[in-house]
């Protein structure tokens, strides 16, 4: 399915085609470089020879992980101990096809890592936590079971009016949070 969003705004949006890259600091390009290899099947590629910075690029799935070595990075933060795994932490997501074949393959690599399922509407998307060497979070998941839906073909029922009985619920919670906020915005901006 080929869905183009359109938003209408008073200014006109940037001329973005898609995400590029990701780029992380690290304190072992190597140690990197190998996760991001092995775990997650990214293949190294050619970085401009202009860089005078130890460095890797690495691309699959129609998106680059540029990875900028700095061997000092616990300088810049106070946690030297490793994070505990939590799913509402910053990560990058990648859409997988075999969430248990994952979850396999991160037993036999005997890697921690945090599951979650999340439902809507009968839809339910498997997610597998994990992070990389440096502590970056990495998910994996079959986030394609729910649908992109544009909030703007939402029906929007606000939570604090308790008297409203039902209104059709076409999305999920946090759909109406963000319609409700944007309808209390409005309020707050009329007057």
């Amino acid at each position: 399915m080929n869905m183009d969003i359109v938003e209408v705004n008073k200014s006109e949006a940037l001329p973005l085609l898609s995400l590029n890259h990701v780029s992380l600091l690290c304190r072992s390009v190597w140690d990197s470089m190998r996760f991001y290899e092995d775990v997650l099947g990214f293949v190294p590629i050619k970085r401009p020879s202009s860089f005078k910075f130890n460095g890797a690029w690495l691309y699959n799935y129609g998106i680059g992980i540029h990875l900028i070595e700095n061997p000092s990075i616990d300088d810049f933060d106070t946690i030297v101990e490793p994070r505990p795994i939590n799913p509402k932490d910053n990560h990058i997501s990648f859409q997988c096809t075999d969430v248990g074949l994952v979850l396999r393959r991160l037993e036999e690599m005997g890697m921690k890592y945090v599951t979650a399922l999340v439902e809507d509407e009968g839809n339910k998307v498997e997610q597998v936590f994990f992070h990389d060497p440096d502590g970056y979070m990495v998910e994996l998941c079959n986030c394609e079971n729910i649908p992109i839906i544009p909030l703007s073909s939402c029906s929007f029922k606000p939570r604090l009016s308790s008297f409203i009985k039902s209104a059709p619920a076409k999305c999920g919670f946090m759909e109406n949070a963000m319609m409700e906020s944007l309808s209390m915005e409005m309020l707050n901006i009329s007057f």
